[in-house]
């Protein structure tokens, strides 16, 4: 029996220590993966963002005892070496504190501060409405920003919480007092990071709640005037769209009911005009709440204006005399005068509000002065009132006086000439005349013309040269030298014809004498008649 018991006792103790052998080896292999999950939470939490600001405010709190306690050692001290470094060190320490002082009271001061809303400035007009759109794009994205902070923190706050856990499960799987003690730390540290962001979760919240409130406030008012501008927008083009047709409408009727283009242009250039001017006072009065202060800024800013654009607003002026009264028209051919005596002459082009443009045309002050023409010309409208300009086709004329001179000499036969001259030109300018006498007629009915003869008119005239027959005739009012020319050539080839009319022009003789001989030849050569002493040729008396 003895050796039965003692048998059975041995065994006992053999299972025993089996037992204790495969329960040490089970703790410590759940006590490894602990550590290795205790790791990889580590790395996990080290990159968030709430997490660095914790430590930085941890950084700051050690830095500021070290700090403390460097400075209680340096009154302490008496080697001066070792004061030295301590003072550098606490220097660096100084720099190391001022880079982190906004973490000196709160760990997360700059993650619980919402980013400052920009102001808003009231949207007035539809420019306004890109910038409106921007700004709330902005605005949001603070509020995804803010969000995407407290995400960041819940996600914190749950490997913490399960760090909790692996730390509670390590400290009862832990064997020393030495392992527990750094274990039990580094639970008490972790219960505190968890308790400041639970704190910081409750105020992110409730600044949240706020925060959001106050932007979608803001996103709300600024969607109302963007819906403001669009309707004013969908009226004003409503209201121009409909005055553009009532333009095309008044045009087409325009171009129906006139016949004379140079009409139909003003006409359009009127219409256009006020198109435009009704289309600037609809979108004016659209965005002018107070009309009376519209008014009252005008006055001043008229008053200005006038004395600073004194020219522009006479050419405005002289616009309207011109559009009203008629004095000019496109197609009319003007003749400009400058003070300093420039003359220019050409067609209009086009009337604007400030200028009227001409187009030079080959003329006797182009062939006479400039020796140019093709330019375009621009006549500020206000010279009407303050330079000459003569219309040579007002009313709707189309002919004008044009005018060639002739000088005889004292001998030809002038009344036989004045026949011949005044034959050719009534050949030639039968047809123009023909259209100043029914153009005069009508012109007679606006004007006290006292003289409406147009018929050609031939004067005789005495000259210190000779006799000068100038004739007058009717001619195209935008072709004056073509006409000039072919009644010139033919007037020269009919008194190259007649023996007895001869063209005086000025002649020059020099004569040199080198001997008494000579001059006694010339006194006989000057005392023959003209003609003989025209066709005698003096060898050895010249030069």
């Amino acid at each position: 029996m003895r050796i039965f018991f003692l048998i059975f006792i041995f065994l006992n103790f053999a299972i025993a220590d089996v037992n204790s052998s495969s329960e040490n080896s089970l703790k410590f292999q759940q006590y490894g993966d602990l550590k290795r999950n205790l790791i990889s939470i580590d790395d996990k939490i080290s990159q968030n963002i709430w997490f660095i600001q914790f430590q930085n405010y941890q950084n700051y709190q050690n830095l500021k005892k070290e700090y403390e306690n460097l400075k209680k050692k340096i009154n302490e001290t008496k080697k001066a070496e070792l004061k030295d470094e301590l003072k550098k060190r606490q220097k660096t320490i100084y720099d190391q504190l001022e880079l982190l002082k906004e973490y000196e009271k709160e760990p997360f001061t700059r993650m619980l501060e919402p980013k400052e809303i920009e102001m808003y400035n009231k949207i007035l007009t539809p420019f306004g409405v890109i910038g409106g759109i921007s700004y709330i794009k902005t605005i949001s994205s603070h509020k995804t920003q803010y969000l995407e902070n407290i995400k960041n923190l819940d996600e914190l706050l749950l490997v913490l919480q399960e760090k909790d856990k692996i730390l509670n499960q390590i400290l009862i799987s832990a064997n020393s007092d030495e392992d527990k003690n750094l274990i039990l730390t580094k639970v008490n540290d972790n219960k505190k990071i968890i308790d400041e962001l639970l704190s910081a979760k409750d105020t992110s919240k409730i600044t949240y709640n706020v925060y959001v409130k106050k932007i979608d406030e803001i996103i709300s008012n600024v969607r109302a005037d963007i819906n403001i501008q669009v309707k004013i927008v969908i009226n004003i083009s409503i209201l121009i769209i409909f005055v553009i047709l009532i333009t095309i409408l008044f045009k087409y009727i325009v171009k129906k009911s006139i016949s004379d283009s140079e009409r139909v242009y003003m006409a359009n250039k009127i219409i256009n005009f006020i198109n435009i001017n009704l289309i600037l006072l609809i979108i004016l009065f659209a965005y002018i709440e107070n009309v009376s202060y519209l008014v009252t800024l005008l006055g001043f800013a008229s008053a200005g204006l006038a004395i600073a654009m004194k020219d522009m607003f006479m050419s405005m002026l002289g616009w309207m005399v011109i559009v009203v009264g008629g004095t000019f028209r496109v197609g009319d051919r003007i003749k400009v005068r400058k003070i300093n005596g420039e003359i220019y002459i050409g067609d209009i082009v086009d009337i604007s509000l400030l200028r009227m443009t001409i187009y030079e045309d080959i003329t006797m002050t182009t062939y006479k002065d400039t020796r140019r023409a093709g330019r375009i010309i621009f006549v500020p409208n206000n010279y009407i009132f303050t330079e000459l300009i003569s219309n040579y086709t007002h009313s709707g004329m189309k002919t004008v006086w044009d005018g060639i001179d002739i000088l005889l000499t004292f001998d030809s036969n002038h009344k036989k000439a004045v026949y011949i001259i005044k034959n050719i030109v009534r050949k030639y300018s039968k047809g123009y005349t023909d259209i100043a006498k029914k153009q005069m007629s009508k012109l007679r009915s606006q004007y006290s013309i006292k003289n409406p003869n147009v018929e050609p008119r031939i004067f005789t005239l005495f000259e210190p040269f000779g006799i000068k027959i100038s004739v007058w005739y009717m001619t195209n009012s935008y072709a004056t030298l073509g006409l000039r020319s072919t009644i010139s050539a033919e007037i020269l080839e009919s008194i190259q014809k007649e023996k007895d009319i001869e063209i005086a022009y000025p002649i020059q003789n020099f004569h040199l004498f080198k001997t008494k001989k000579q001059e006694e030849n010339f006194s006989t050569f000057k005392n023959t008649d003209a003609e003989t002493l025209s066709q005698t040729l003096i060898k050895d008396q010249l030069f």
